[in-house]
């Protein structure tokens, strides 16, 4: 995870952190995913507030996060879980939602 510096954090942001991953294929980190704590800037554009205890109404605090690229999350997975054989174990956190634990080299999984 990286803390953009203020001149790379987007207009509405107040702090941005990319994720990234590495990819040994390309021999680098690439950016995989953003997350921006925008404050109330906008709340008060879009007129979103909230209700706090006393009554009181104030814009409400956002985050602004985009979602995961397919492929390139997908090849980081298949990069660093890559075996000598050339079979690919699944990551365990991920096994549930694959239902599988490893892709065989001849592309078959093992359950």
């Amino acid at each position: 995870m990286v803390l953009l510096a203020a001149r790379d954090t987007g207009f509405s942001a107040r702090l941005t952190y990319d994720l990234e991953v590495w990819l040994p294929g390309q021999g680098r980190y690439r950016e995989v995913s953003s997350c921006s704590d925008c404050g109330t800037f906008q709340a008060r554009r879009a007129g979103i507030r909230l209700r706090r205890p006393d009554g009181s109404k104030s814009p409400a605090a956002t985050l602004n996060g985009s979602g995961l690229p397919l492929g390139r999350t997908l090849l980081a997975i298949l990069e660093q879980y890559q075996q000598a054989d050339g079979s690919v174990l699944i990551p365990p956190a991920l096994v549930p939602y694959t239902r599988f634990r490893r892709i065989a080299p001849d592309g078959t999984v093992d359950r």
